[in-house]
């Protein structure tokens, strides 16, 4: 990746963006310009000693290695990265992993390679910005000392029950907690207690002093630090005390020098609090035994900034419920392609510049959005629709037999060639090459026995053009003892090929796609669907399982031209008449095609 160049401010066209306008008011105020970065994270030492920031601005993006990444992270990606590559800055790919319980080294591996699909990397300067918030335990240890000796921090032993009921409510104050009069000394005795391992999970917590009474139930001395016996993917067993989010996300964006620590709209409740412990770890200090204490934290402090949400109708992204889906076996993995994971709607087919602009075009606002999913499949055939390679394929497969062929062409074994551009605007792609024959397949609803009105496709009597190809006419049908049809019958008109003389001399207002049985490619073609049938399934605390889609995929056996016969994995191209597919990037294969449904050539979900 090259360094970063700023973006004009004034650009048009831009999605409604209040972030922007924090971002280039401090740029044009000056407030980070002459901030030092000592090259990687670090104390206030640390970064004092460093060359002023070549960064105009950082951001990070922070996500939890706790699950896979589903579409509504797609927008806090593109967000950060995104603003950090319009202004001359660098994002960070942070790791906040400070739950050792529900973490693994399988979705860190996967969040990586995700945010890379989407089209973002972090390097940038020569290095990378890939950080772990575990490997700053030592130093959130050492903050979280400090404040014990200065009095801003407590060991608490009530009961988890106790600690609630004492909290109060919106209405209520809190109680003090009857271990919140200790002294410095006894609080640290008792944290290094928690720390070497002499207590029990849950027996005692480490929560900052700030004010019971608080009208922000946030800042009614919330916890820091918990006793957790679990093996942490990154740093092992050393620890068996484990830093709160809400006390480690802080400390973590200041080590990092962020600028703008951009979060969604729940943790604007939690902004006092993170304001408070970085001014409070920022501020020198004289304890009573005259011993003064330097700054642990350089100014100018990372601040907070909230956005809304983006939400997709028809999906949920709880990752718990993402992964209940998973455990119960109501989807086949993570990256099943019905699912919301960025996985999942990579191996659907959906473009990472589709995601990009649903992303993009959704701005940034205070509120929650809400976007239907027709929202996606409309940015994905915009962006499919001039690279996409076309090609006929039949789904629902009926035999059409032509029964004069050996008449027109002299033998049943004669085949007349046929072919057709790759892409209608794209004559660099190349031409496809197929073959009419005798017996062709053709889908099964394109032919009526007893037509409705408005139908212009086979049934007895009429005439159609096979889509460059010739003309036919219906003559009926055959079905065997259940009555069920088996083949369609149909007579060639001569000379009404297409791009010959005599193309024209027969009009017809129908025109059918088809797959030469002689020269078809069998696939298994996956048609997938939205994996709910409400638009908000989880809705009101409603069990979303009982709005599962019991169509969401359906396996049909179909046929494929010849010009597919090659075609690698993860190739999407556009089925005349049907939408985009896909080859499936993990089961496809030479001889043994499988091919993903990405979405039809319209929304048919619209109501």
């Amino acid at each position: 990746m090259s360094e970063p160049k700023p973006a004009s401010p004034a650009e048009p066209h831009k999605p409604a963006n209040f972030l922007r306008a924090i971002i280039e008011r401090d740029l044009e105020a000056g407030t980070h310009a002459q901030r030092p970065f000592g090259g990687s994270p670090g104390d206030a030492d640390h970064h004092q000693a460093g060359a002023i920031d070549p960064a105009r601005v950082r951001l990070r993006f922070p996500p939890e290695p706790n699950g896979y990444l589903h579409v509504g992270h797609a927008k806090s990606i593109c967000l950060n990265f995104g603003l950090a590559r319009d202004y001359g800055g660098v994002c960070h790919l942070r790791f906040d992993d400070t739950n050792p319980e529900k973490e693994e080294q399988e979705y860190v591996d996967a969040i990586e390679e995700m945010v890379r699909w989407l089209g973002w990397d972090w390097d940038a300067y020569g290095t990378s910005h890939k950080f772990y918030a575990s490997n700053y335990f030592d130093f959130m240890y050492q903050a979280a000392e400090r404040l014990i000796e200065r009095g801003l921090a407590y060991v608490d032993e009530q009961s988890p029950e106790a600690m609630r009921a004492n909290r109060g409510d919106f209405t209520t104050p809190g109680t003090d907690s009857p271990f919140r009069s200790r002294t410095p000394a006894e609080n640290l005795a008792r944290f290094r207690e928690m720390r070497d391992g002499l207590h029990a999970d849950g027996a005692m917590v480490l929560r900052a002093r700030i004010d019971m009474a608080s009208p922000n139930i946030n800042l009614r001395d919330p916890a820091l630090y918990r006793i957790r016996r679990a093996t942490h993917h990154n740093t092992g067993d050393r620890w068996c005390i484990y830093p709160m989010y809400t006390y480690a996300h802080p400390i973590e964006d200041a080590l990092e020098r962020i600028t703008h620590s951009i979060c969604t709209l729940e943790f604007e409740d939690q902004r006092p609090f993170y304001d408070w412990l970085l001014e409070r770890l920022a501020e020198p200090d004289t304890l009573a035994d005259g011993r003064v204490l330097a700054p642990m934290l350089a100014h100018p402090l990372p601040k907070q900034y909230e956005f809304g949400r983006l939400n997709l109708s028809y999906v949920i992204t709880s990752k718990r419920k993402l992964k209940q889906l998973v455990d119960e076996q109501h989807v086949q993995g993570w990256d099943d392609p019905r699912m919301p994971t960025l996985a999942g709607m990579r191996r659907r087919g959906y473009t990472p510049a589709a995601i990009r602009k649903v992303a993009d075009d959704s701005g940034a606002s205070k509120s929650n959005i809400w976007l239907d999913y027709s929202v996606l499949d409309i940015a994905l055939r915009a962006d499919l629709e001039e690279q996409a390679a076309r090609a006929m394929a039949v789904i629902d497969p009926v035999e059409l037999k032509l029964t004069n062929w050996a008449e027109v062409f002299g033998s049943d074994s004669a085949r007349e060639p046929c072919s057709a551009p790759a892409h209608p605007h794209r004559p660099e792609l190349g031409v496809r090459q197929f073959s009419l024959g005798p017996s062709l397949w053709i889908e099964r609803d394109d032919f009526a026995e007893v037509p409705a009105k408005g139908f212009f496709r086979l049934f007895p009597g009429n005439k159609v053009r096979l889509k460059y190809g010739v003309v036919i006419e219906c003559t009926g049908c055959e079905k065997d003892g259940e009555g069920r049809i088996t083949a369609v019958t149909a007579t060639v008109i001569p000379d009404t090929k297409s791009g010959t003389p005599g193309a024209d001399s027969v009009k017809v207002k129908g025109v059918i796609t088809w797959v030469g049985a002689h020269d078809a490619i069998a696939a298994e073609i996956r048609l997938f669907d939205r994996l709910f049938t409400e638009a908000q399934p989880d809705a009101g605390g409603r069990d979303f399982l009982t709005v599962l889609n019991p169509d969401s995929k359906r396996i049909v056996q179909g046929y494929l031209e010849p010009s597919l016969a090659a075609v690698p994995a993860d190739v999407r191209f556009q089925f005349e008449r049907h939408g985009y597919f896909v080859t499936d990037r993990l089961d496809h294969q030479a001889g043994q095609p499988v091919i993903n449904r990405i979405s039809g050539l319209k929304d048919t979900w619209a109501r």
